[in-house]
C-alpha cells in the first residue's frame, strides 16, 4: 500500500473518531460548557495581567526630576508682595500684628480680620469642648439678619428690637420650602419641638438655636439686640483650633485691638478647670486672602 493512501486513512480514522466521541458537557455546573470557558478566559486574562507586571518590573531609565516651587512661588503677586512684609518665624506683639495685617491686606475689597487659637485642650472631653459667645465692642463688621421664631406677642417686640424676621407659623412654611433669609435664628424654649423637623436643614449652616449660643430664650428682645450689636459664637473643632473674626480692615487698628482683647478675655475666661499644661499653645492673626502674622503667646 503506499504511503499516501496510509495517511489519507489515518486521518480518516481520526476525523471518524471525533465524530463518534464528541466533547460532552454538563447542562450545568463546573462541567457545563459556559463555566469552561469563562475558567480559560479568566486564567487567559490572568496570564495577560502577570506579563504586564513584569513588563512593569523592568527599571525604566530614570528621567529628570520634577521641579517643585515652594508653596510661596505657587501664590499671586499680590499675596507674595504681603508676605514680604512679614518675617518668617519671628512672633509678634499683638498690637504690632494688627497693624501688620491691615498693612498686610492683598484685597481691594475691605477684608475680614480673623484670630486663629490652637489650645492645648481635647474637644472629646466635655468639660474641654469650649463653646461660648461674645459680644465684640466694636461688633464683627458684617450686617446680620435675625430672624424670631416664636408667638405673636413676642414677635412684635423682636421686631421694636430690631428682628428682621419675626413670625409664628408663616415662618415654618418658609423652612418647608427651604428658604433660609436670616443669618441667626432664636425662639422660645416652648417653640424649639417645633423646629425639630428642619434640624437637618438648620444644623449643618450652624442655625439651628442652641441654649449655650443664647438663641434659646425668652428674653428674645435682648437677644436680637446682642445679635444686631455684635455678638458672635465660637466654639473648638476637632483639631482643638477656635477660629473667629473680630471685625474689618477698615475697623482700623485701634478698634481691632478692642475687640481681640475683648476675644482673648473671654477665651481666657472658658478655661477647663481639668486641664493640665498651657492652654494656648499658638495665636495667629490674618486676613481674608492675606499672610498669617504670628503672635506672642499671651495667656498660658
Amino acid at each position: 500500500m503506499a504511503e499516501e493512501e496510509v495517511k489519507t486513512i489515518e486521518a480518516t480514522e481520526e476525523v471518524i473518531e471525533e465524530v463518534a466521541e464528541p466533547e460532552t458537557f454538563a447542562k450545568s455546573g463546573k462541567k457545563s460548557k459556559k463555566h469552561i470557558e469563562e475558567v480559560k478566559a479568566e486564567e487567559e486574562r490572568q496570564a495577560r495581567k502577570a506579563e504586564r507586571a513584569a513588563a512593569d518590573a523592568v527599571e525604566k531609565p530614570k528621567g529628570a526630576t520634577p521641579v517643585t516651587r515652594p508653596k510661596l512661588e505657587r501664590r499671586g503677586k499680590k499675596y507674595q508682595e504681603a508676605a514680604k512684609l512679614i518675617e518668617k518665624g519671628k512672633a509678634y506683639t499683638l498690637k504690632d500684628a494688627i497693624e501688620l495685617a491691615i498693612k498686610s491686606s492683598p484685597v481691594k475689597f475691605d477684608a475680614s480680620v480673623e484670630i486663629h487659637a490652637r489650645l492645648g485642650v481635647d474637644p472629646r472631653q466635655a468639660d474641654q469642648n469650649i463653646r461660648t459667645t461674645m459680644v465684640l465692642p466694636n461688633g464683627n463688621g458684617k450686617t446680620v439678619r435675625v430672624a424670631v421664631f416664636a408667638p405673636a406677642d413676642i414677635c412684635k417686640a423682636a421686631k421694636a428690637a430690631g428682628a428682621d424676621i419675626a413670625e409664628d407659623e408663616e415662618f415654618l412654611k418658609q423652612l418647608e420650602k427651604g428658604t433660609i433669609d436670616f443669618d441667626v435664628l432664636i425662639s422660645t424654649p416652648q417653640y424649639m419641638p417645633k423646629l425639630g423637623k428642619f434640624a437637618r436643614l438648620l444644623g449643618p449652616k450652624g442655625l439651628m438655636p442652641n441654649p449655650k449660643a443664647g438663641t434659646v430664650t425668652m428674653d428674645v428682645e435682648k437677644a436680637v439686640k446682642d445679635a444686631k450689636a455684635g455678638k458672635v459664637e465660637y466654639r473648638v473643632d476637632k483639631q482643638a483650633i477656635v477660629h473667629i473674626g473680630v471685625g474689618k480692615v477698615s475697623f482700623g487698628a485701634d478698634k481691632l485691638m478692642e475687640n481681640t482683647n475683648a476675644f482673648f478675655d473671654s477665651l481666657k475666661a472658658q478655661k477647663p478647670a481639668s486641664l493640665k499644661g498651657s492652654y494656648v499653645k499658638s495665636v495667629f492673626i490674618t486676613t481674608t486672602m492675606g499672610p498669617s502674622i504670628a503672635i506672642e503667646n499671651i495667656y498660658n
